[in-house]
């Protein structure tokens, strides 16, 4: 089922949502009447409401108070404003937790996990589902009808932490969980190669989460149990879905996501299917790359919403308060950071939250109306945005436009790659995938990261970093998309296990091994302080491969220069009829894959649609069929005239300028 927001006012007229989380249960009443009153001046349209109010809705198991959201939802509606409702299940209130202690999660280790913060609830507990299902009952029942509702939010940040729970509900599930996948004791044996260590089961009882153990935990345990992990949660999440679609059915119902490099908990490319719209938080973290990661988990979140409007449900108007050190955002970030969401398909930009907090541990988070009140920088800068998204009223409901090159993601990769006993410890799935988009923003180039699932035939030029985790299905689906005459590029510790992560027999890369027409020995990781050099002066670092070339047909494009692999290649390509495979056997990282890029886009005749605007403007562009939107972000601090014409929608006429840190948003004809 895939439903977008329908807003209750103006029904049939584009627009673009904006808003906030915004939680009244924190202020007095009088409070109330000056929000809405600052909400209309900065162009809000729509709040999520509820998040974290369970123990005010449900103060005693069986008193409930809905006289206070009943206000609120009227006042809303009253004055323009649409209602995201949260089903208030992400934190259990105190009553609840102290008459059943059994729905608390617990760690590796075996301690509960307290209550005290937010998240304390197991996601296989029957007695929290059951407390959880009768809230989103009554709520579901009382606000079905009222007219400021326009989507259901399902819980909050699903995961965020509580996404790992050892508990005995949590081995129950988790068998049950493994008897759907394998059906029997002899095929899980088989799964998890427990003929080592003696780790054979004769008994589904005797089988239990990733606890702390004396050793390294069996490496399929783990991938199995973070499957399982997110799949419990997944499961929670239709159970409340399920439940507001029998109820409320004409009212679309989604969740946040949190698509961003510091979560990998999720799957989400198997979540995004089981929600009517896609919705995600991101948060900026400071650093090299800032700006590229956030364009990235864009990037990805656009692309698991496949083609459909996505809803940027939080974010920061500046600091936030649990990174360790907090900064602010810079003049022209706060709406830079929302139009490139916009620019990947988002149709609604919220941030957390609408009126800054004076208790709780989130107080000193920035919001939409931060403590300095009206008169500052930050609700100036607020209002300007709201009054920029009503220009891109003609965007909305258009959809991304393909990119000609695709870099893939795979939650098993990430997650298998990750586990302990490897070669390195040092080995980063998420960093690798970032350069390769880095670099290709620097050469100009637009590209999509899609799930690895996603069709690879609209695209030339496919790039798999990292590709640990390699089943039949996926080596086949890789070497027909090369045959049919894709250009695939992957890299070091690719094609090396399949889906139980058992090693493919033979030399590595394993699954990919045929495909790249090469042979790697042995691996060779590099400690911390130690970098190679290669033959086109790029220095590599992390990782080398020990490449023998088996097939003739290969072409060496760049050899290791020192090191323990000198003469060796480093970097291969072999061409498949009118397709090639490309191995990179380094980590290059992205002054060293700017330098690759340039030598395959040639060979694929790829260039960049901007590319006299490389390194400094990231292109990304929607369409509706008859016009395309051209989204201009400045990547840097100083203007860039960008001498490419069309309609200006947002930033200066004339010689089209993107200022620095800033936006510039073209309709041209499709």
């Amino acid at each position: 089922m895939t439903r977008w927001i329908e807003w209750p006012t103006e029904p049939g007229r584009p627009r673009m949502g904006y808003g906030a989380d915004y939680n009244p249960d924190q202020w007095p009443r009088e409070v109330w009447d000056d929000d809405v009153a600052a909400m209309r001046e900065a162009g809000v349209n729509i709040v999520s409401l509820a998040i974290f109010s369970w123990s005010r809705i449900q103060p005693a198991p069986h008193e409930w108070d809905f006289a206070w959201l009943d206000e609120v939802m009227d006042l809303l509606h009253d004055n323009g404003i649409a209602v995201d409702l949260a089903t208030a299940t992400a934190s259990p209130p105190p009553w609840l937790t102290a008459r059943h202690p059994e729905i608390l999660p617990v760690n590796q280790r075996g301690e509960t996990v307290w209550p005290g913060a937010r998240q304390h609830w197991r996601p296989t507990s029957p007695v929290f589902r059951e407390h959880a299902l009768r809230l989103v009952d009554a709520l579901a029942r009382r606000y079905a009808d009222h007219p400021a509702l326009v989507a259901w939010h399902v819980s909050n940040e699903l995961g965020c932490h509580n996404a790992y729970d050892y508990s005995d509900d949590a081995a129950r599930a988790f068998r049950d969980w493994l008897r759907d996948r394998y059906g029997t004791l002899d095929r899980l044996n088989h799964a998890w190669g427990t003929a080592f260590w003696s780790q054979r089961y004769g008994d589904w009882n005797h089988v239990l989460p990733p606890r702390l153990a004396a050793a390294h935990p069996n490496p399929t345990q783990q991938l199995d149990f973070r499957r399982f992990s997110s799949d419990a949660l997944l499961d929670h999440l239709r159970a409340e879905r399920d439940l507001l679609r029998a109820l409320t059915p004409g009212v679309p119902v989604t969740t946040n996501f949190m698509v961003t490099g510091q979560v990998d908990a999720l799957d989400y490319a198997a979540w995004a299917d089981e929600v009517d719209f896609v919705a995600n938080d991101h948060y900026r973290r400071p650093g090299p790359q800032s700006f590229e990661e956030l364009s990235f988990s864009a990037n990805l979140t656009g692309n698991l919403a496949r083609g459909r409007p996505w809803f940027l449900m939080e974010h920061s108007t500046s600091a936030v308060n649990w990174q360790p050190v907090n900064l602010a955002k810079r003049p022209g970030e706060l709406a830079r950071d929302s139009l490139t969401h916009v620019a990947h398909g988002a149709d609604a930009v919220c941030f957390f939250q609408w009126r800054q907090s004076v208790a709780g541990a989130e107080k000193y988070h920035s919001a939409m109306l931060p403590q300095a009140g009206r008169d500052s920088d930050v609700f100036r800068a607020v209002t300007a945005l709201g009054r920029t998204l009503a220009d891109l009223a003609p965007v909305v409901g258009s959809a991304r436009r393909p990119a000609r090159v695709a870099i893939l993601q795979d939650w098993d990769s990430w997650w298998g790659s990750g586990l302990d006993s490897h070669p390195t410890s040092r080995l980063d799935y998420r960093q690798e995938a970032l350069d390769w988009y880095t670099a290709l923003l620097d050469t100009g180039t637009r590209a999509d990261v899609v799930p690895v699932d996603h069709d690879l035939d609209r695209y030339d030029l496919v790039i798999a970093p990292v590709l640990y985790v390699v089943p039949a299905g996926l080596a086949a689906r890789l070497r027909a998309y090369v045959e049919g005459g894709g250009h695939l590029v992957t890299t070091y510790f690719s094609g090396i296990v399949d889906e139980n992560d058992h090693l493919w027999p033979g030399a590595f890369p394993g699954a990919l091994r045929d495909l790249l027409g090469l042979r790697v020995q042995e691996f060779g990781p590099l400690l911390d302080d130690t970098t190679v050099t290669l033959s086109d002066g790029s220095a590599a670092a992390l990782w080398t491969d020990h490449v023998d070339v088996v097939d003739p047909a290969v072409e060496v494009l760049v050899s290791y220069v020192d090191g323990e692999q000198a003469g060796r290649p480093a970097i291969t390509r072999r061409e498949v009829g009118s397709g090639s495979a490309t191995y990179v056997s380094t980590r290059l990282g992205v002054a060293g894959l700017r330098r690759l890029l340039a030598l395959l886009l040639a060979r694929v005749g790829l260039r960049g649609e901007v590319a006299e605007l490389a390194g400094r403007v990231e292109l990304a562009v929607r369409t509706d069929g008859v016009h395309d939107f051209w989204f201009l972000v400045n990547r840097t601090d100083e203007d860039v005239v960008t001498g490419i014409e069309g309609e200006v929608l947002v930033g200066t006429g004339g010689t089209p300028t993107v200022p620095a840190r800033g936006v510039l948003v073209l309709r041209r004809p499709a």
